[in-house]
């Protein structure tokens, strides 16, 4: 479950911890770590022939490949060849992953450069023509080589998204840059996220949340989103390409989305013309803000079935149920490695089954967003999945994410999202 926590304090002493307001929720608030970056950069030597791959802008040390190391998260870290000469520097991370890498110049981790990564990411998103939009993603981590770290916007409140402890020691900094960048753009709040699902935390650094659930545009469709409470960041972004291919496709058609979540693609098919529109989420609050997000569209409630039921049971229960278009991006299959067969597997079921159930001459729309999942194995469920069902199958596009959400050449693996659009004989 959530926590919601106030922010912590940037200067003085550790303020007390677990102290409960009279006004609601639990606040735990944390000083600076003892160890901020104004401390020398500690080194640490390759013992693995890497350097060709780091210098290449490869922003991952995994601790395998390092002289033992030891070093709490946070730290700033020269990365040295097996030679002891120069090659990068990044700050270390807790876990098996030693050093999240920023920079292969000998220059320093400060301010300066955090605001130029910054700068140098909010200026791709200025070349991007998303119309009616106030949502998207203005860091992506990796791809905009400040790995570890999210920012996404969400109209007037920005959200920051740490993945893991490698900005531990230039928090306060970073979180000043990125609020100092965002002000002339109309962000006046800011929220930090730590940790996954049960045990993520929400912070509010700056600003106040608005009340409720927080409306968004996506090229003139409004998105009604949970930031404290919502999965990812509040909305699936990386969808936006999807969401606009079903919303050219819907008109006249039945509509099914699978694993709707908050409903994005439901409503971009009510947008788009369907005449009928079904989501199916397991969650019911996930359903309930689907309708409602639904409505807040000025859609028909009486052309919208939410469906609160799991996804396997409600396709096995509508044997004979027959739609135009059916859509399913389901949960992360394959977390890790070792799940990869389990996951091919359950894509291949899932995609007999949707595909058991477009009519004639109806389209597909199948996704995976785990990055263990190749393009290839993906491609190899869907036609592994068409020979069951003994139907034509036409493979009409294939796309990824987003430009808001790039990704560095030298990383394919970041290259996560894969998403192919089928029409079916």
């Amino acid at each position: 479950m959530f926590q919601f926590v106030q922010a912590p304090s940037c200067i003085g002493p550790t303020p007390t911890r677990g102290r409960r307001d009279a006004a609601g929720p639990r606040v735990v608030e944390r000083g600076p770590p003892p160890y901020l970056s104004a401390m020398r950069p500690l080194r640490a030597r390759l013992r693995k022939p890497l350097e060709k791959v780091v210098a290449a802008g490869h922003p991952w040390v995994y601790r395998d490949a390092l002289e033992p190391v030891d070093a709490p998260p946070g730290r700033e870290v020269v990365v040295e060849t097996r030679g002891g000469r120069f090659l990068a520097r990044g700050f270390t991370e807790a876990g098996p992953l030693a050093v999240r890498v920023l920079s292969t110049r000998d220059e320093p981790l400060d301010a300066a450069l955090l605001r130029a990564r910054l700068d140098h990411a909010l200026a791709l998103r200025d070349t991007l023509s998303l119309g009616d939009t106030d949502a998207l993603r203005l860091v992506h981590g990796e791809g905009d080589r400040l790995p570890g770290l999210v920012v996404d916007r969400y109209g007037r409140v920005a959200v920051v998204k740490f993945d893991g402890r490698a900005y531990d020691g230039v928090e306060p900094t970073l979180l000043d840059v990125v609020r100092a960048a965002l002000a002339p753009r109309g962000v006046d709040t800011l929220v930090v996220r730590r940790g996954k699902r049960e045990e993520a935390t929400v912070t509010l650094a700056s600003g106040s949340l608005p009340e409720g659930l927080h409306p968004v545009r996506e090229r003139g469709m409004t998105l009604l989103c949970d930031l404290l409470r919502g999965q990812k960041t509040g909305l699936f972004l990386d969808h936006r390409e999807s969401r606009a291919r079903v919303r050219a496709l819907a008109a006249g058609r039945s509509v099914l989305n699978l694993y709707g979540y908050t409903g994005g693609f439901s409503v971009a098919a009510g947008l788009g013309g369907a005449r009928e529109v079904t989501t199916v989420d397991i969650a019911k609050p996930a359903i309930e803000l689907a309708h409602q997000t639904y409505l807040a569209n000025g859609l028909p409630a009486s052309t919208h079935h939410a469906v609160a039921e799991d996804v396997p049971a409600f396709l096995a229960q509508r044997a004979d149920a027959r739609f135009d278009v059916v859509v399913a991006d389901p949960p992360n299959f394959a977390p890790n490695e070792r799940s990869l067969e389990a996951a091919l597997e359950s894509y291949r079921k899932l995609h007999e089954a949707c595909l058991a159930r477009v009519t004639d001459g109806g389209f597909y729309l199948a996704a995976s967003c785990s990055s263990h999942v190749d393009v290839h194995d993906f491609d190899r469920t869907l036609r592994e999945a068409a020979l069951v069902v003994l139907r034509p199958v036409q493979m009409l596009e294939r796309w990824g994410a987003p430009a808001d959400h790039p990704r560095l050449a030298v990383l394919p693996e970041s290259d996560y999202l894969k998403v192919v659009l089928l029409r079916v004989g």
